[in-house]
């Protein structure tokens, strides 16, 4: 007759190399990835029209101007020469939204995760060593 040890045994030691084996790759990636990512800034951009379009002009941190001309369904309803908040990246000022972009901490959390299911099977593990 197996036991519970003999059951969890394989599941557990399974678990342990997932979890050690796949979270470091994953959170040296995700650690990379945060310290790669440039920061978005804010300024304030006007709203211009050109040639019949209407988009947005704005300077930069080194005091660069930009422009950027909108989608027809996105400028309806845009008033000339109003003032709009912008977010543009340091990095690369030609990226720019209206709202700051939510950073993208997937595989630094998912290494966590993995990190901390080796950690508990191997305490699991070792605590079937005592039954």
């Amino acid at each position: 007759m197996t036991g519970i040890g003999d059951l969890l045994g394989p599941i557990l030691e399974v678990m342990t190399w997932v979890g050690f084996v796949l979270g470091p790759p994953l959170l040296l990636w995700g650690w990379i990835s945060r310290r790669r990512r440039c920061q978005w800034a804010e300024t304030t951009g006007t709203v211009i029209s050109a040639g019949g379009f209407t988009g947005y002009s704005w300077t930069d941190h080194n005091d660069a101007d930009h422009r950027s001309l909108l989608p027809a369904a996105e400028s309806h309803g845009l008033m000339e020469g109003a003032d709009v908040v912008l977010f543009y990246d340091v990095c690369h000022p030609s990226r720019w939204g209206l709202a700051p972009p939510k950073p993208d901490n997937a595989a630094w959390v998912i290494g966590w995760i993995l990190i901390w299911v080796g950690i508990i099977s191997t305490a699991g593990g070792f605590v079937l060593l005592l039954f």
